[in-house]
């Protein structure tokens, strides 16, 4: 059959009108302790399903999670690190969850945290080398902690719904000058994502979006970065239309109104006693 060019330019629009990938958030939100990481799901496309890796995490969430709205995963909390299998069964558990089409119920997926997740990829590594429980080796132990980590966040960007991913930041010092005179050091601080190595810029570059959440005042005010380079790196791909500003409030499902992104829930879960 001779190739034709219209009739590919044709293909092109059809698949990308007809790709639900395009219709797709994903993001990355981080902030220090206490930020309200977790509490932002609260504004996110409903029902919403926390695979929970933080300790005590879902406490914002106990009233969505009683009302059905919230399907919160704590199994994931408990590690033994000299005896681990959380990461193993997780794995095991979201390839079960693919098969069976069981995300297409939910319009927000989210792993909470990043930080804690990571621990229990890395406690699996150390016990696929029968070492659990000792010291990581540098690139030994990292490296392939990084590409199980990618390797299955790439996985997830390929569901049926929204996926958010928090994560704690890290405070890193910078050394500007140093004042002969005085000996007064003067440095510059930054906040990045608290992942090891070089995923600290591979994951990122994974997600669509990457926000910071922040607090200023006495209580404090929170506000939500999308764009952002300093002391905080943030971005949006979404605020590429114009409709957006730097700083928006911490609303994801009025984020998406604004910027002209499917933002409905989907049906609500048969509530079942337990």
């Amino acid at each position: 059959m001779a190739y034709d060019a219209k009739q590919e330019l044709a293909r092109v629009r059809k698949y990308y009108a007809s790709d639900p990938l395009q219709k797709r958030f994903s993001a990355i939100v981080t902030g220090e302790t206490n930020a309200g990481k977790t509490y932002l799901l609260r504004t996110a496309r409903k029902p919403i399903h926390v695979d929970c890796f933080d300790p005590g995490g879902t406490q914002c969430l106990r009233d969505l999670i009683a009302s059905g709205d919230v399907i919160a995963d704590t199994f994931w909390q408990n590690e033994d690190p000299f005896s681990p299998k959380v990461f193993a069964e997780w794995k095991k558990t979201t390839d079960i969850r693919f098969l069976t089409k069981y995300y297409d119920m939910f319009g927000t997926y989210c792993i909470d945290s990043l930080t804690t997740f990571s621990k229990a990829v890395m406690n699996f590594q150390l016990a696929s080398a029968n070492r659990a429980g000792e010291t990581p080796q540098h690139r030994k132990d990292y490296n392939p902690q990084k590409n199980i980590i990618e390797n299955y966040i790439n996985k997830l960007l390929s569901l049926p719904c929204d996926f958010i991913l928090t994560g704690h930041l890290r405070e890193i010092e910078e050394l500007i000058a140093i004042d002969p005179s005085t000996g007064i050091r003067r440095t510059n601080t930054k906040y990045r994502l608290h992942i090891t190595g070089q995923a600290v810029i591979t994951i990122p570059l994974l997600f669509d979006e990457l926000y910071v959440i922040t607090g200023k005042g006495t209580p404090p005010k929170r506000e939500m970065l999308i764009d952002s380079l300093g002391t905080y790196v943030a971005r949006s791909r979404l605020k590429m239309n114009g409709k957006l500003d730097a700083i928006e409030e911490p609303n994801i499902v009025k984020l998406l109104k604004k910027s002209g992104f499917p933002w409905e829930d989907k049906p609500r879960l048969e509530k079942q006693d337990v």
